[in-house]
């Protein structure tokens, strides 16, 4: 299993290497394919040696090679996260067929994260096909076993029900909840769901609790108030994330024998 790990972690750190292509990009609603890419701030097409994973922005000390503009930090950060979730994606969930969902979800969530975090909007271009594409894998991870066909119809209807609960929230506090958000949950819903009812109500609880702390610390470091907006997609990954990979123990915790 370590192998496995340690292999899921370099293939996160690649796939982290296109989530900043997204994350860069969709937001400005440019093309993820072309042109290759390029220095944000004077626009050379970069070399293979200048796109390694973390490596070439450590050897570069953060600045382009021809330009010398700074690098954000953001970059390694996004490949070492992708990297680290794909690879405790492959250690927490025993059943190797569910990989075939989850790590999918790791991604996603990492690109929907830095661009909510950066541009406070969760983009259509990603979240609505992020929705087919869960109940889809989800399915056909049930389906290779040894999870139930039941497992995937909970799955389903977890995401629904988020999806409805965070669409009333969206009514009830408009500026707290956008229709990003209401759409992610069902997403998130189905991730949580697939494992039990009580999973769910940890990872959304979780959630809930990062963003209320998260807003409070903005509060108190004098870089927001009452009135701003705190992008709550960051909040809502994290809380998923481990709940998909703690979910189980905490469960144990809340509801023990």
């Amino acid at each position: 299993m370590v192998g496995y790990a340690i292999a899921a972690g370099l293939g996160g750190l690649i796939l982290g290497s296109f989530a900043n292509v997204l994350v860069h990009r969709v937001p400005k609603k440019e093309s993820i394919v072309r042109p290759g890419s390029r220095c944000p701030s004077c626009g050379t097409p970069l070399a293979a040696r200048d796109n390694i994973p973390v490596l070439s922005w450590v050897l570069l000390r953060g600045r382009c090679r021809h330009c010398r503009a700074p690098i954000s930090v953001r970059y390694p950060l996004v490949e070492l996260l992708t990297g680290l979730l794909f690879a405790l994606t492959v250690l927490r969930i025993p059943n190797e067929q569910d990989w075939i969902a989850y790590l999918p979800l790791a991604w996603v969530l990492v690109v929907l994260a830095f661009i909510d975090l950066e541009h406070k909007i969760l983009p259509n271009r990603i979240v609505i096909p992020s929705i087919g594409s869960m109940a889809a894998l989800l399915g056909v991870a049930a389906w290779l076993g040894p999870s139930e066909l039941s497992d995937w119809g909970r799955a389903l209807a977890a995401g629904a029900a988020s999806f409805l609960a965070f669409f009333v929230l969206a009514l009830i506090s408009p500026r707290g909840m956008g229709m990003g958000d209401v759409k992610l949950a069902a997403v998130l819903g189905m991730a949580l769901g697939y494992f039990s009812w009580p999973d769910v109500f940890v990872g959304f609880f979780l959630a809930f609790a990062a963003g209320a702390v998260g807003g409070i610390a903005l509060i108190v470091a004098k870089r927001g108030g009452l009135r701003s907006e705190v992008p709550f997609g960051p909040w809502l990954a994290l809380g998923t994330m481990i709940g998909v990979l703690w979910g189980g123990p905490l469960v144990k915790l809340w509801l023990p024998d």
